[in-house]
């Protein structure tokens, strides 16, 4: 699958962040935090760095337990009455399989599950039939995460084999943000190819 995203994302490197010990893949992770840890002004600074680092790849770790092949972390300044203030957010990309059926079919079946999903639209893009569709989830007790509710806007596109699902999704706690969001996701929607779109030029 081909897509493109917009600036102010920036990729996470799944494969090295969740690299097996010893892998040439975490070393070069390791190689790449080390003049993190050295800039350290403390211990306790390395300690707590560290520890979050673990804890991020623990949530990256079961992301992709799930299916997750994509994850960028999306960062920009809010420029509509927030005073300029960061905006954080996550797009994920997830794989899911599917009955054998029509993509029509199978796009409008993904926002019935009882997962609350609202505003609820059918869209015709270049890739295909897609229906983008919000949830909004309460804050998770025990999670270390921020106690606010996580707006999560989602485009689910069928794959031409009828077999599998695409579900891009956009998550921040910035719900009242929620046109913008739906914007960003339907744009990155949008560039989404199943064929390798330079193929016709070579």
């Amino acid at each position: 699958m081909w897509f493109a995203e917009p600036s102010g994302f920036i990729p996470l490197p799944l494969t090295s962040l969740l690299a097996k010990p010893g892998s040439p893949e975490a070393e070069a992770m390791c190689g790449a935090v080390a003049p993190l840890l050295e800039a350290a002004p403390s211990a306790w600074v390395r300690q707590q760095f560290v520890a979050q680092l673990a804890l991020g790849q623990q949530m990256l770790g079961a992301l992709c337990g799930f299916g997750t092949v994509h994850c960028s972390l999306g960062l920009h300044r809010d420029d509509v009455g927030g005073g300029g203030q960061p905006l954080l957010s996550l797009f994920t990309i997830t794989w899911q399989d599917t009955p054998a059926a029509p993509r029509a079919a199978t796009a409008a079946r993904a926002v019935t599950a009882p997962d609350g999903h609202r505003r609820v639209a059918y869209l015709e893009l270049p890739c295909g039939p897609a229906t983008v569709s919000e949830t909004l989830r309460p804050p998770v007790t025990g999670s270390p995460l921020p106690r606010l509710p996580l707006l999560q806007v989602h485009a689910h596109l069928p794959h031409p084999d009828c077999k599998r699902l695409a579900v891009l999704t956009v998550s921040s706690t910035a719900a009242a943000r929620r046109a913008e969001y739906r914007a960003v996701l339907e744009g990155i929607a949008d560039t989404v190819r199943f064929t390798d779109p330079l193929g016709a030029l070579s």
